[in-house]
């Protein structure tokens, strides 16, 4: 019996007991004590007490409708077209889109106002009804390195930088469904204080290759690079790397076989930055290799550091069996570098003039396009049956 139940019931009985002659009175504790498990003498002293006002039905008040169709359509229009980020991260880069979204979608000022004040916990629920469920399928296809790891320390510990220019470098695998033969693979590189990142496609895993298109990046950098870390790949643990650190006066380090979270920041900028974008068929062919390193150094490069805010992890808390992360503001890896001022001054303001001129949505216009081109040179072969269309 529920308790409001019980409440009704002893209000009955209760009336019943003031009228009662002393048998019936001991009956009805009797009754009372069996149907609401009560202790006889807490019955007698809640009988001999008056009974309480009932209680008054709560009115519900419905709060009106805040966002209405039009607004969750836009809200719904930059998600997609910004490439489903986070909620956090989504409401982060409209006051940076605003500019634009106001040309597209021809807001009222009001509408805008609501735009801005939407929270992120508000925007999970009004696109809950809308989010797609991506599987995340990672290929492994890197073999460890044995030559001169004796040079090359381990980093045990966690990155604590205060300044760019200290990055973590993956390659991730295009082989599709056959991992025999030469294909492309992303080289990613990452830097860990402001997020930035630049990833070059290279045919192979051959050290010149690896090392060419790292120092295409390094010169691409807004900031000085200072260090690299990478995994234990054979790609990476070679003569050729080890000589370029030296000239350049980069410290390199490795992290730890077979610990995948000492990657934690690559291999997260891997799946947003990389598979995300084209899958996991197989390319090939030096017509693709062109095409997405086309992609890689323009308009991937400018939309994923000028215009996609990303969050930091600043600290974690274990409570009992609980674990609370705490993430800084999202910003995005262009605005780290304005605010720190560490990076290369030319570079950056010239990153400035480019953001304040380009439209993100005919940027991502764009990209789409690229991206269908890159998938139609795609191994059909030798590439998984299904091939995920997006959005």
């Amino acid at each position: 019996m529920s308790q409001h139940s019980k409440q009704e019931y002893f209000r009955i009985m209760h009336r019943r007991y003031q009228h009662a002659d002393t048998d019936e009175k001991s009956d009805l504790l009797d009754e009372v004590c069996k149907v609401c498990g009560y202790h006889r003498k807490h019955a007698i002293r809640k009988f001999n007490q008056p009974l309480p006002d009932p209680p008054h039905p709560r009115k519900s008040s419905s709060r009106g409708t805040t966002y209405n169709a039009k607004i969750i359509g836009v809200l719904k229009a930059i998600w997609e077209v910004a490439g489903y980020p986070w909620s956090v991260r989504l409401k982060a880069l409209l006051p940076l889109w605003l500019p634009w979204i106001r040309i597209r979608f021809h807001l009222t000022r009001p509408q805008e106002q609501q735009i801005l004040a939407i929270s992120a916990r508000q925007i999970d629920r009004r696109l809950q009804s809308h989010k797609t469920k991506l599987k995340k399928r990672l290929y492994g296809r890197t073999k460890p390195g044995s030559l001169l790891k004796h040079q090359i320390p381990i980093r045990t510990e966690h990155w604590s930088v205060t300044e760019p220019g200290y990055v973590e470098i993956d390659l991730v695998s295009h082989s599709g469904n056959y991992a025999e033969g030469m294909f492309i693979y992303s080289l990613n590189l990452t830097d860990i204080f402001s997020g930035w990142v630049e990833t070059r496609a290279v045919m192979g895993k051959g050290e010149r290759g690896i090392v060419t298109a790292l120092d295409e990046m390094r010169q691409m950098l807004p900031f000085a690079l200072r260090a690299i870390d990478s995994d234990n790949g054979g790609e990476f643990i070679n003569a050729h790397l080890v000589r370029y650190c030296r000239q350049h006066q980069l410290e390199f380090t490795r992290s730890r076989p077979y610990k995948k979270n000492d990657n934690a920041h690559i291999e997260q900028k891997n799946w947003t930055h990389v598979r995300k974008l084209l899958g996991w068929e197989r390319y090939d062919s030096a017509r693709a290799l062109a095409a997405m390193n086309d992609l890689y150094r323009h308009e991937w490069r400018i939309m994923m550091n000028l215009f996609q805010p990303s969050v930091k992890l600043l600290r974690k808390k274990r409570v009992g069996s609980r674990l609370t992360r705490q993430y800084d503001a999202a910003q995005t890896p262009l605005d780290r570098l304005i605010v720190s001022r560490q990076g290369d001054a030319a570079k950056v303001h010239a990153l400035k003039q480019q953001r304040s001129r380009q439209d993100p949505f005919h940027l991502a216009a764009v990209i789409e396009q690229k991206i269908v081109h890159i998938w139609d040179l795609a191994n059909p072969k030798q590439s998984p049956h299904v091939k995920k269309k997006r959005g």
